[in-house]
């Protein structure tokens, strides 16, 4: 009951966030992606990059149990299934995290396109056994893959010379600096250009 009861909490905490940041707006998204307003881009690219910095600083110090970390295998289908998500969050200016948050505030667009999303998990369910037989769960890289060797995790890896702790450290700052460089919004010379 515990976990459900923390996994509610901290969904709640995230949806409240993601509504705060504006990412319950379908506009704040378009406009994304437009490259017109950057400030979504921002928080989402320094969220990752603080996630990235604590995590792997957490595993590094061992602060954290490399046991609870799960790296998925990757397959053909997920590239296929990214480039659709990707398609339906341009058209829509959603992504499944964000348009239940939305849903959650009440915007009738974002309730039609959780709708959406469950009528095509229920017809990827129905036409699974046909999906596997195109070939598309091949794995890519051997699978459960990690870009460097993870300390203590059984993955096989990319790159053997360098850490996964300390490339995910640097990636970390990485991404926490283009942050900080990416402007908000364009400046108005350029939109009116």
């Amino acid at each position: 009951m515990s976990t459900i009861l923390l996994a509610i909490i901290v969904g709640a905490a995230f949806g409240f966030t993601l509504d705060r940041v504006g990412a319950t707006n379908p506009n704040y998204i378009v406009n994304m992606l437009r490259l017109k307003d950057l400030h979504l881009m921002k928080t989402i690219v320094l969220g990752i990059g603080i996630a990235s910095v604590l995590t792997f600083s957490g595993i590094t110090f061992g602060l954290l149990d490399v046991g609870n970390l799960s790296v998925k295998t990757a397959y053909i289908g997920v590239l296929i299934g990214g480039a659709m998500l990707g398609i339906g969050f341009a058209v829509a200016g959603y992504c499944p995290g964000t348009s239940l948050a939305a849903a959650a505030t009440g915007r009738k667009d974002a309730l039609f396109f959780v709708l959406g999303g469950l009528v095509g998990a229920g017809i990827y369910m129905a036409s699974y056994s046909w999906i596997a037989t195109t070939g598309v769960f091949g794995k890519v890289l051997g699978g459960k893959t990690t870009v460097g060797p993870i300390t203590g995790a059984d993955y096989s890896s990319i790159i053997q010379s360098i850490s996964g702790e300390t490339i995910g450290i640097i990636l970390g700052i990485v991404f926490i600096v283009i942050a900080i460089l990416l402007p908000g919004k364009k400046n108005e010379a350029v939109q009116a250009a």
